[in-house]
Formats: C-alpha cells, structure tokens, sequence
C-alpha cells in the first residue's frame, strides 16, 4: 500500500507541476503563438527559474515581429538580464524603422546599455530638436560680445540639432554644443569692425558657425543657426576711454602735487637763503662801528684822499705804496 502511494504521487506530481505550468502560461503562449514568435512553455519556464519574466520577453518579440522586425529570443532575454531597458529599445527601434533609419537591434541595444536614452535619441533624430542659447535656466539672457567699435552687444539665438547614432556613444552632448555656440557668436562679433555690420546682418554670425563646425566631436548635427535677437548694451569703448581719462587724471594730479611738494620744498630754501643772507648783512653792519672808532684813533677820519692821475683808478692810485 505505501508503495503504490509513493508511485502515484510520483507520477502526480509532475502532471501537476505540467498542469500549474500549463495554466499559468497557457494564454502566453498561445499570444505569442497567434503572433508567430516561436516560444515553448518549457522555455517560458526556464526564464522564470532565470528569474526573467517572460511576460516582458513576449511583449517585445510580439512588437518587433509586428513591425517586421524579429529578434530572436535569446538576444531579447540577454538584453534583459544585462539590466537593459528592453521596451525603450524595442519602441526605439520601432520608431527608427518607422522614419526609415538603418538600425539593427544590437545598435541600439549597445547605446541603451552605454546609459544613453535611445527612445528620446531617436525621437530627436527623426523630430530635430531646438536648443536655445543661451538656455533658458542659463544666469545671463544673453551671450555678449564687443565689437571693434567698442560697443556690446547681446544676441538670442535658436540651434536645430539632430541626433548622430554613429557618436552617440562617446560624444559629446548638448551642454557642449550649447557652449560651442556661445563662444562662436562671441568671436562673430568681435571679428565686426563696427556694431552695426551686425545690426544690418546677423546671419554673419550664423554663417561663421556653420562654417566652424562646431558640432565636430558631439553627438548632434547642427542643422541651423538662428540669431533670435540682436540688443544693444553699452559702450564699452567709451567706458574704458572714461576710465583712462580719470586715471590720466590722477597720475596728473599726483605728478603736479609733487612739483608743488617741490616748489614749496624750494621756497622755504631760498627764504632760509635769504635769512641767512640778512644774518651777514647785519654782522658787516655790526663792523661799521667799529672800523669808524679805528678811522678816529688812526687819524684817518675825514682825511681828503688826492686826486689821482688821468689815467688811473681811484682805489688803486689810493692803494699805491708810498
């Protein structure tokens, strides 16, 4: 009796476990068969033990294959397990073919496991995107640039981009292009000789961007470049000239405030000079007295000096030796 119940529970237990597995993945099973992707119920389960949910691989085998596009069902499950986004590279490459891109699954698997969103990546490359410059969250409302003349100006503008598959991994992104962009207008405007070139032109600045390639080494195409808004600012020029002027001013002024240290420093020399002058005058006065007392103990006072001979000096005819 034991044994007969062991064999019957034997031979139970995997009808049961066949009829548990056939009830829970009978009605996936018969989607994906009505959708013509070729999955057993054996496999079904086997991605349950892999814990992948075959619910997800069908879905994705069920689209592509209605879009013309089968993938086998080992790359699909691969893919899942690398930790990829299996629906946004399914409806990536839905939408790619779509647009008509030659695109393969293993291309886009590749960029959505490189940690790029290829959904938005495709989208952008069938829809092209517009960029503002400078953006809109960006400190400044817009890039500034001095002309020859002097004068700064302000200019908006709008980049059409689309997405390059082929750079995608590896490139550059939109901060970058968004960059590139402010540092062209800036050097478009300090290449104008007068401010006003640019008021009268502005698509010089687009054609010096187009020219530069600015989108080299990113992974966006510049289509166009429009100048959204050309503004007036200041008169930088006429600033710095002020600003000289005042500091010529002030070397000036300290220049002149040393000359007049000087010329002070000199006046109170020559008044010193001349005390010092006045001092001398009044110590030969003080002699005067002197020498008129040694004139009246020599006899000398008042005494008539001869008259000397035509021809001779006074002081020396009265300086002759006797």
């Amino acid at each position: 009796m034991p044994f007969l119940l062991i064999l019957t529970a034997l031979v139970a237990l995997p009808l049961l476990a066949l009829a548990v597995l056939v009830a829970s993945f009978l009605p996936l099973w018969l989607q994906a068969k009505a959708s013509g992707v070729p999955v057993s119920l054996l496999e079904m389960a086997f991605m349950r033990l892999r814990q992948v949910a075959p619910e997800r691989i069908v879905n994705a085998g069920i689209a592509l294959a209605k879009a013309g596009m089968p993938v086998p069902r080992e790359r699909l499950e691969a893919h899942l397990l690398a930790g990829g986004d299996l629906e946004g590279v399914t409806e990536a490459l839905i939408s790619a073919q779509k647009a008509g891109l030659v695109v393969d699954f293993a291309k886009i698997a590749g960029l959505d496991l490189a940690g790029r969103k290829v959904v938005a990546a495709v989208r952008a490359r069938v829809n092209p995107k517009v960029l503002a410059v400078p953006p809109a969250n960006a400190p400044v409302q817009a890039i500034a640039g001095v002309c020859q003349d002097g004068i700064r100006l302000g200019v908006r503008a709008r980049v059409t981009v689309r997405t390059n598959l082929d750079r995608l991994v590896g490139g550059a992104g939109e901060d970058t292009v968004v960059a590139r962009v402010g540092e062209g207008i800036v050097a478009a405007i300090g290449r104008a000789a007068s401010h006003k070139e640019i008021l009268a032109e502005p698509e010089r600045i687009s054609r010096y961007l187009l020219e530069h390639g600015l989108d080299s080494g990113t992974c966006f195409e510049i289509l166009s470049v429009d100048i959204a808004a050309v503004d007036v600012l200041d008169n930088v020029g006429a600033r710095l000239a002020a600003a000289r002027a005042e500091t010529d001013k002030q070397i000036a002024q300290a220049q002149a405030e040393v000359r007049r240290a000087n010329a002070v420093a000199t006046g109170h020399e020559m008044r010193a000079r001349t005390i010092d002058s006045h001092a001398g005058v009044i110590a030969a006065r003080s002699q005067l007295p002197l020498a008129g007392a040694a004139a009246f103990r020599e006899g000398n006072f008042g005494r008539r000096l001869p008259v000397p001979p035509a021809g001779h000096s006074r002081l020396k005819w009265r300086l002759r030796p006797d």
